[in-house]
């Protein structure tokens, strides 16, 4: 079971770590800074740094399968190619360090924060999501039009308000008595340890409620350093779909 430093503290950028194991999927660690990809957010990239100084070049990160590809408890980081020197010398048990690749997983946590104040503006069920470095995405079930100039506006103003985002949990059974918590359609939030983490967004003095749902991503820690997103396209996908699609004006 690999330890997930990233649900605590996105922040942290890397930590000291323990091959666990090496297999034809990628490297194992007995903990790690890495995401894996999951509930529409993309695997971090980044590096193994071993003791000679060395690099390994994780190119992804994914969770782990057993034989039978039902998934554990496991993250596997995916090394990029042509790197069999390197991986020959791992076994379990080697001390590296495991270094993200901050600007990139920054990115992420700008979006992933961005698509929650989107759910704030459009209150409609998500039947799908993607989050990227490049562009991130919601598609929400609902067949009304939206207007991309106010979706923009609206956005801006609720990072500009600088509104804090804080991390929480839910029992399993306080999730059953809220289901309307779960605002996507296609994902449903981990269960099995007792409790569920959440994702708060709203004032300090709990005045006001912009957005709580179960999320095990990476966030920001304040709208406000999300900076100049925008809605750059809405797609009407289907009959009852209707896509938006956030980019930054970096």
């Amino acid at each position: 079971m690999t330890q997930d430093l990233f649900r605590q503290d996105a922040y942290q950028r890397e930590c000291s770590a323990t091959v666990t194991a090496v297999h034809e999927h990628g490297i194992v660690l007995h903990r790690t800074v890495f995401y894996p990809l999951g509930g529409g957010q993309a695997g971090d990239t980044g590096e193994l740094v071993l003791a000679d100084g060395s690099a390994i070049t994780i190119a992804d990160t994914r969770k782990g399968k057993d034989a039978d590809g039902r998934p554990t408890a496991d993250i596997v980081h995916v090394p990029a190619p042509g790197q069999e020197a390197l991986l020959a010398a791992l076994r379990p048990g080697t001390a590296l360090t495991a270094r993200v690749d901050w600007a990139r997983r920054h990115r992420l946590m700008r979006f992933h924060t961005s698509t929650h104040l989107l759910c704030h503006l459009v209150a409609m069920p998500v039947n799908g999501c993607s989050i990227t470095p490049e562009y991130a995405r919601l598609d929400f079930h609902m067949t009304d039009p939206l207007d991309k100039d106010a979706l923009s506006a609206g956005l801006a103003a609720l990072v500009a308000a600088a509104h804090p985002v804080t991390l929480g949990a839910i029992t399993d059974a306080e999730l059953d008595a809220n289901p309307a918590l779960v605002k996507s359609m296609s994902v449903s939030p981990p269960r099995g340890s007792g409790t569920v983490r959440t994702v708060r967004i709203g004032p300090a003095d709990l005045s006001e409620l912009i957005d709580l749902q179960p999320c095990g991503g990476t966030h920001v820690a304040n709208t406000a350093e999300i900076g100049r997103v925008i809605v750059t396209k809405i797609e009407k996908k289907s009959a009852t779909t209707r896509r938006v699609v956030l980019g930054f004006q970096d």
